[in-house]
């Protein structure tokens, strides 16, 4: 929301602002699909669109643009090597398309609605910005003159730690920074780790027993299990084990895994459901302190998730 938040404010203080948007991406461009900076006619600006000379370059350009008082909605394809016109200046590979968006205070009201919207979607197109109950997502493209591009307004990823001891706040810290709404669980009501999470969006004191009641439509949420020990780790596990997630890990050993997957199996549970699961969680970095073993898991899920989009 800092873009939106910087846009409203150049508005209100009748400073217009142009909006780089990346509609697409392809390879390893530094710009990823959905990346957007505002630049304002003042000088100042909000947000990246990938960094380097490329970045420098259209920061210029659109500076130029504000001082001409262009308008008009522009496409511009950056290529990353030294192969194709357009190049960016950059030689990462790939591609990234850029929409510049010009705003002014006619679109104040549109920017307060993506600010104040938490169900509905951003739609770009060659006639500008707009919100829209569209939830499609993504490019549809035909021509420079004949797109529409739709995203999610709630576009801050949500993530479930279930055990507020150490790690939970070591990695609600981390999550927190990473740009995660955090939702944090625990069956202990005063335990002084949940006390000291100020980085928590949400603290739950719930009966581990029941916990399932928490999880409704979460196809596209995070969830970490790390409870105080491997019996409440079970009874966390096998409510969650068949629901729909983006991503669920378990804290712990390889021992303590093999061992409680195998008493799953002998309850019925297949391998194919098992398999879901990343555990034991994290990427192996020889993590030692709870700060080390935060920074593996958020780095597991930084991959996946980044991997998938």
């Amino acid at each position: 929301m800092e873009v939106w938040k910087f846009i409203k404010t150049k508005l209100d203080a009748s400073v217009d602002v142009q909006l780089m948007y990346v509609l697409e991406s392809e390879g390893s461009s530094p710009g990823r699909q959905g990346f957007k900076m505002a630049v304002a006619a003042d000088g100042s600006f909000c947000g990246t669109i990938g960094g380097g000379i490329m970045e420098y370059k259209l920061v210029e350009k659109v500076k130029a643009m504000l001082a001409k008082n262009e308008t008009n909605v522009l496409l511009m394809r950056q290529h990353h090597d030294k192969e194709h016109s357009n190049q960016s200046g950059m030689i990462c590979s790939g591609s990234q398309l850029n929409a510049f968006i010009f705003l002014s205070a006619k679109d104040k009201i549109t920017i307060e609605k993506i600010i104040e919207e938490k169900q509905n979607s951003i739609r770009l197109s060659p006639e500008g910005i707009k919100v829209t109950d569209d939830n499609s997502g993504g490019l549809i493209y035909h021509t420079d003159s004949d797109w529409v591009y739709t995203e999610s307004i709630n576009q801050q990823p949500v993530i479930h730690i279930i055990g507020g001891g150490h790690v939970g706040l070591a990695l609600s810290e981390l999550m927190r920074f990473l740009g995660f709404y955090i939702k944090l669980y625990d069956d202990r009501p005063e335990l002084n780790t949940i006390d000291a999470n100020s980085f928590a969006h949400e603290k739950h004191v719930v009966d581990y027993e029941n916990i399932s009641n928490h999880f409704n439509n979460t196809a596209y949420d995070y969830v970490v299990i790390m409870t105080i020990g491997y019996r409440t780790d079970k009874i966390v596990l096998k409510q969650l084990i068949d629901k729909s997630f983006f991503y669920l890990g378990l804290l712990g050993s390889k021992h303590k895994t093999a061992t409680l997957f195998e008493e799953l199996k002998e309850e019925g549970i297949t391998q194919e459901i098992l398999d879901k699961v990343f555990s034991p969680i994290g990427l192996n970095i020889a993590s030692k302190t709870t700060k080390e073993i935060a920074v593996s898991i958020a780095a597991e899920i930084i991959g996946v998730k980044n991997k998938t989009t």
